[in-house]
């Protein structure tokens, strides 16, 4: 069966697969679409297993509210360019939709999980990402809440995502844009940790121990009485809250409140209450180690191979 030029169009529009390789695929199954399409399958799928070796450390993480759940994801690809793609963008929000809808109980169950609005599975919609893309695509992980209040933050276009988690009997709408600040504080400073209460005793002696021994190598300090360097220590500790625990953060904002405080207030003026319950943070790529490419070798080895 003989394929015209509109054919090839036609079947790349349909694959989002590269002009020659669907000339090629027609070519194979002697004009027929439907092989052409299972013949570029075959050929995606084994690509994505030479692919799957390759880092992927750019891409997006995400952050959503759907039908009252609150979802936050990541999915990597192997260029910042394929990160702007608009069908890569759909497969993330995709995924986002998965993990609000059937509650998976880890990253097996969920690339298991029908993919959201299809017969294929989020690992096949993935493979198929691959085929489509040309590049290695990974979902990394993802978090939900199914309680509270739920309020999404992306930043710069999906290098950070947050989700922040609120108790409180006022409506999502209203709560919003104390929920939006709470989680832009949390996107620029990332703190370590929400709440001084979860700083745990051996963290607060090792600091203790630091600045004892700072104090005594300095000369200024070193002749002073152990219970003023204690007194000292404790200011000091304070000052370890602010820096590293989100609610005693200066609100950067408003450098005169805390989040805490900030949150207090917020909800006052709503005429309500407001308790910030947790928050998931995911930054795209982080604790991905990037590998040095060797491009002239890669070269090669499509010469060669």
């Amino acid at each position: 069966m003989a394929f015209t030029a509109a054919d090839v169009k036609n079947l790349r529009e349909m694959t989002g697969v590269g002009m020659m390789d669907c000339k090629k695929a027609l070519t194979e199954s002697n004009g027929d679409v439907e092989k052409a399409i299972e013949y570029l399958r075959e050929k995606g799928l084994a690509a994505s297993q030479k692919k799957a070796g390759r880092v992927a450390a750019e891409g997006m993480a995400y952050a959503a509210v759907i039908d009252g759940v609150g979802v936050v994801v990541e999915v990597n690809a192997e260029t910042d360019f394929v990160g702007k793609n608009d069908k890569f963008v759909d497969f993330v929000k995709g995924v986002a939709a998965t993990v609000a809808k059937n509650a998976p109980a880890d990253m097996d169950a969920l690339m298991a999980c029908k993919y959201d609005g299809t017969e294929l599975t989020v690992e096949q919609q993935q493979q198929e990402m691959v085929l489509v893309i040309g590049e290695n695509i990974k979902v990394r992980r993802f978090a939900r809440f199914a309680e509270n209040v739920c309020v999404p933050y992306i930043h710069a276009g999906g290098k950070i995502a947050v989700l922040v988690n609120l108790e409180t009997a006022l409506s999502a709408e209203a709560v919003n844009e104390a929920g939006k600040d709470v989680a832009m504080q949390i996107a620029a400073l990332n703190p370590r940790f929400w709440d001084k209460s979860q700083v745990t005793q051996d963290i607060l002696d090792e600091e203790k121990k630091i600045m004892m021994v700072q104090m005594e190598n300095d000369p200024k300090m070193a002749n002073k009485p152990e219970q003023v360097r204690e007194k000292i220590v404790m200011g000091k500790l304070n000052k370890f809250y602010a820096e590293n625990c989100l609610l005693q953060q200066e609100f950067v904002k408003d450098n005169s409140l805390t989040v805490e405080k900030y949150i207090a207030s917020a909800a006052k003026e709503l005429g309500g209450e407001i308790k910030f319950v947790d928050a998931i943070r995911f930054e795209k790529g982080e604790g991905i180690e990037k590998k040095e490419e060797n491009f002239a070798a890669e070269i090669a080895s499509l010469v060669n191979g």
